[in-house]
């Protein structure tokens, strides 16, 4: 398997919208939290996260700031502050653009499997990122990116379920299907 490949089918000009299920696990928490929403990215600049359940709250990453609303309030810092979401938007609008260079400056890639399922695995470069993130595994089939694992230096994997398994999660409860949603082939 090709990562530019993989890239070619991934790109979408902006504007651009998709839905998302998240699953966050804690030690604090019986079970992972369970997150809905939508993803935009309304400029090639600009990267939206809007959640919707199970509160609401609105991430704006632009301009080398992150913008977050929630309850009313408003707070607004730098992403010097947080490598991890200036790796996210990064690595984010190299995808949608289909640019393998670009993400190819943040990240080390390693693609597997075939066009019907496929893994692209990317490892940061960046050393305040690396320091929190092992590495970002996204899966897929065909065109369609349908989950992004980030799997951090400490803590329990975080799933970011996409399009079709997002929509296939919406009554799906049980941590382990949502889990297999993730890396079904």
């Amino acid at each position: 398997m090709d990562a530019g490949w993989i890239l070619s089918k991934l790109a979408r000009p902006a504007p651009t919208h998709t839905d998302f299920v998240e699953l966050r696990g804690s030690k604090l928490l019986k079970a992972p939290l369970r997150i809905e929403g939508q993803y935009s990215r309304p400029a090639d600049d600009t990267l939206v996260r809007a959640v919707h359940a199970p509160y609401v709250e609105t991430t704006t990453i632009r301009n080398g700031e992150a913008k977050i609303e929630r309850n009313g309030k408003v707070r607004t810092f730098s992403l010097d502050r947080a490598p991890e979401l200036q790796g996210l938007q990064a690595s984010f609008g190299a995808m949608l653009a289909g640019d393998r260079e670009q993400l190819e400056r943040f990240y080390a890639l390693d693609a597997s499997g075939t066009r019907q399922a496929w893994s692209l695995q990317l490892v940061p470069r960046d050393k305040a990122l690396a320091a929190k993130v092992r590495d970002i595994v996204l899966h897929g089939r065909g065109a369609e990116l349908r989950c992004i694992e980030t799997r951090p230096v400490q803590g329990d994997t975080q799933r970011t379920l996409l399009a079709g398994a997002a929509r296939s999660a919406r009554d799906t409860t049980n941590t382990d299907k949502l889990a297999a949603l993730c890396t079904a082939r």
